[in-house]
């Protein structure tokens, strides 16, 4: 990473000591690296959410598990297990890495879309504290849906960390669906508010729905992601 990108990480104070929940905006595949590299270089290595299915080889899986990566079981059925692991994670001071918009954006300008409820959830369940992160730059790097890295001229990103998400007012409601949408638009805003900052341009005033435009809420969105979008480089998806 240190190679291929040059890197301003900034607000790294407010990360807080003990555990917590880390929500970036999503927009190219190697935000994992991007996000997971600062957080590793401030002290805290942080844990994915996997496919269940990740920890069944012998080799794969003991790594997954000894390094505390929390498996994810789509059917429903691992739900218990996964926050048994989460809990443990925050418990020890760890971070835990959730994309609130399950997908990379498929806002045309890669601003955040609508997000899925499960780190509100995680969060409102463990009491974890939710950091907000947004980043940009490194889909210079690696545009949405490419196909190679474009490393010249070597690009730059800039990553930058926001206070923790007040979801205080959630604390004693039942978490049914209006709760959980309510508290992930809240991380919806806060994460966007620090893109906006960082971009210097007002976010969009309504946020993308995949739904309203026929998108797939997961998966690759290859025949409209971002084609031609001069924050990717143009790049056709």
């Amino acid at each position: 990473m240190n190679a291929l990108l040059g890197k301003r990480w900034l607000g790294t104070e407010r990360l807080p000591e003990g555990g917590f929940i880390a929500c970036p905006n999503h927009c190219t595949e190697i935000d994992p690296l991007v996000v997971g590299h600062m957080l590793y270089n401030m002290g805290r290595p942080p844990h994915f959410l996997a496919k269940a299915g990740l920890f069944k080889p012998p080799v794969v899986g003991q790594i997954m598990r000894g390094t505390k990566q929390i498996p994810v079981d789509r059917s429903g059925a691992g739900g218990g297990q996964s926050l048994d692991v989460a809990r443990e994670v925050l418990d020890e001071g760890g971070a835990i890495l959730i994309y609130p918009e399950g997908t990379l954006t498929r806002d045309p300008d890669l601003w955040p879309m609508k997000g899925h409820t499960g780190a509100a959830r995680l969060a409102l369940k463990t009491g974890a504290p939710v950091v907000p992160i947004a980043h940009w730059g490194a889909q210079a790097l690696f545009p949405r849906y490419a196909k190679r890295l474009y490393t010249w001229p070597r690009k730059r990103v800039r990553v930058l960390v926001g206070d923790p998400v007040d979801l205080s007012e959630f604390k004693d409601r039942p978490l049914d669906k209006s709760t959980l949408v309510a508290a992930t638009e809240k991380i919806m805003a806060a994460i966007t508010e620090l893109l906006a900052e960082l971009r210097g341009e007002e976010a969009p005033a309504e946020r993308w729905d995949p739904s309203a435009h026929q998108q797939p809420k997961h998966g690759r969105d290859v025949e409209r992601g971002a084609k031609g979008s001069t924050h990717d480089g143009g790049i056709p998806a």
